[in-house]
């Protein structure tokens, strides 16, 4: 075993000769949030899409909660990233930030930023990239993005479904 001194970016950038300037995204950058509120109804199938938010290609994902009333004895979503309506309202990751999310229990403000990873959606190495490079893009599209959730199995009974997407410019 070894002890060792290891530094994030942005102090390795601090400590440089000369300093290096630290984008706004990953230092003392203004946190910006959208909050979204939907209704749901009893019985939407799977597939069904419910558009929360816009986000644009440069900004750097900081969390994404979602809070719920139970939506019965079933409902599961993937939380993802879509094209924009104006873009042709493709999927670009279904399941980007959360995959197969159970629905069935109230959920308060549940940090569904890092579920996915496991399946190669957005995760700690991650955290300090714009959203067009931690979706793999070779350079920024400017654009915007849906933050969508799409039902993985169906809901059982209406509610409110709310999702808050935290960002950094």
């Amino acid at each position: 075993m070894a002890t060792v001194s290891v530094s994030s970016t942005i102090i390795t950038n601090r400590d440089a000769s000369p300093r290096v300037l630290n984008s706004s995204r990953i230092s003392k950058g203004a946190l910006l949030s959208c909050a979204a509120t939907l209704e749901t109804t009893a019985a939407d199938d799977i597939g069904s899409k419910y558009k929360f938010a816009a986000i644009p290609s440069n900004a750097r994902i900081s969390a994404v909660l979602l809070s719920c009333d139970s939506l019965g004895t079933a409902g599961a979503a993937d939380i993802g990233i879509y094209q924009t309506t104006e873009n042709g309202g493709a999927v670009v990751d279904a399941d980007f930030f959360a995959s197969a999310q159970v629905l069935t229990s109230a959920l308060a403000n549940l940090d569904v930023t890092f579920e996915a990873n496991a399946a190669g959606g957005f995760d700690k190495s991650k955290l300090e990239m714009p959203l067009w490079q931690a979706l793999g893009l070779t350079a920024d599209p400017k654009r915007d993005y849906d933050v969508v959730a799409t039902l993985t199995a169906a809901t059982v009974s209406a509610g409110t479904l709310s999702l808050q997407v935290n960002y950094v410019l």
